[in-house]
């Protein structure tokens, strides 16, 4: 099957078969497809079935709409794309998407984010990933697939070999599965963009952050990792820096929401001097306050030629070290989005970054601040424009509304592309 007419009518031949109602949004994604088509022929098709889309439906999918999307796109070459994400598709749901992935060889990317998806289910989607060579992105973002669950997807990455984009975010890994995830990438070179944030560790001694550390000594593939909630602490940011210095590939760094403070950014000044590839750095809601901030503005002002972005939002940082932030973005050309919300801003820093965005040094889309006067006193206003104000979900209408979702298309390597300014993606 090669367009949408052949796909929709697949679709209802398997409801009539299997005897089982089309659902509703399905039918209406189908028949927004055809429109589409009649104006601008097209070769492939994203299937955006999102479940929190108010706009588009007040009915979620189920289990049995996994079975008739299996059924309907088992040899479909049309369908590259689905977004299955806040629906209601469990451990049943998940083994037909298993099948799917498994039979099909034209799906590359898929959203199950926040559905309810445990164990069971990541074994199905694990296994059929072993013998897939199509997908390159799978999101399983807020499912609760455990530690059993992690294990399985380190199994399958032992074997899959076309996968670049696996996002395993609030998924409650442990340990055991983190440092399995981790240590499986010392011999899989397809995987891009890791998303492991937010584990459930009993532990203070950092193991995971070491693991990852000694992982980014020797890995030469990987461009993006995740490692937001990890309770990493100053010793986690100085083994990971001290491996960061021989790391040329990875370009995109989150290490926000941990307790790293203005020693963890020494260290990871230094990697700044170093001119390391990395083009962002996601330092949000720790602790750096003025010292960790001037640490950064000194790399940046006299060394570093090539972070092109800088989220330091919520680190308690007072006027010097936003004023010396906003010096460094006079002398670094290359830097040109900061994001520095939620710190203290007094009266020297609101004028300091007044000025860049006057004189158009700073544009005011490339930041999370706008400047305004009142009775001569210049203030900051915040501005929702943080590179991730899209990982969890996305507007439908506004200003605000990412390009992708515009075109109606899926962004291959969601973790990276759904979240970042697509002028900071370096196209694998």
């Amino acid at each position: 099957m090669s367009d949408i007419h052949a796909t929709s009518f697949r679709y209802d031949c398997m409801c009539t078969e299997l005897e089982k109602q089309p659902h509703p949004y399905i039918l209406k994604m189908f028949e927004k497809e055809k429109e589409d088509t009649v104006l601008e022929s097209k070769d492939t098709m994203h299937l955006y079935l999102a479940g929190n889309n108010k706009l588009l439906t007040d009915t979620r999918l189920g289990d049995d709409d996994c079975l008739l999307l299996y059924k309907t796109l088992t040899n479909n070459f049309y369908v590259v794309s689905i977004d299955l994400r806040y629906n209601n598709i469990g451990d049943e749901g998940a083994k037909h998407i298993g099948k799917l992935i498994e039979e099909s060889c034209t799906l590359r990317d898929i959203n199950l984010m926040f559905n309810s998806i445990e164990e069971n289910g990541a074994e199905s989607i694990s296994k059929a990933l072993m013998s897939n060579e199509s997908l390159l992105s799978l999101r399983m973002t807020g499912n609760k697939i455990g530690n059993k669950g992690g294990m399985y997807f380190a199994q399958a990455l032992q074997v899959n070999s076309t996968l670049e984009s696996l996002d395993l975010g609030d998924t409650d890994l442990k340990i055991e599965s983190v440092i399995a995830l981790c240590s499986v990438l010392y011999n899989n070179t397809s995987i891009k963009s890791l998303n492991v944030n937010r584990p459930i560790l009993f532990t203070h001694q950092e193991e995971t952050t070491v693991h990852f550390s000694k992982l980014l000594k020797v890995n030469t593939s990987l461009k993006e990792l995740h490692l937001r909630k990890y309770d990493m602490r100053d010793f986690g940011m100085t083994r990971l820096a001290e491996c960061l210095m021989d790391n040329f590939t990875l370009t995109h760094l989150d290490l926000s929401s941990n307790r790293i403070t203005r020693d963890g950014a020494k260290e990871l000044a230094k990697v700044l001097k170093n001119n390391t590839a990395l083009v962002f750095i996601d330092l949000a809601n720790n602790r750096l306050e003025d010292d960790g901030a001037i640490y950064l503005a000194e790399a940046l002002i006299s060394y570093n030629t090539t972070l092109q972005s800088l989220v330091i939002s919520n680190n308690n940082i007072k006027g010097p070290g936003l004023c010396a932030i906003a010096d460094s973005i006079k002398e670094n050309t290359r830097l040109t989005n900061i994001y520095i919300w939620g710190n203290v801003l007094e009266e020297p820093a609101c004028i300091a970054f007044a000025k860049l965005m006057e004189t158009g040094r700073l544009n005011k889309k490339d930041t999370d601040i706008k400047p305004y006067v009142v009775d001569g006193i210049t203030y900051l206003s915040e501005i929702n424009r943080r590179p991730d104000r899209h990982y969890y979900w996305a507007p439908s209408y506004g200003d605000d509304v990412p390009d992708w979702q515009i075109r109606g298309e899926n962004p291959r390597g969601t973790t990276v592309i759904a979240m970042l300014d697509p002028r900071f993606i370096d196209p694998y």
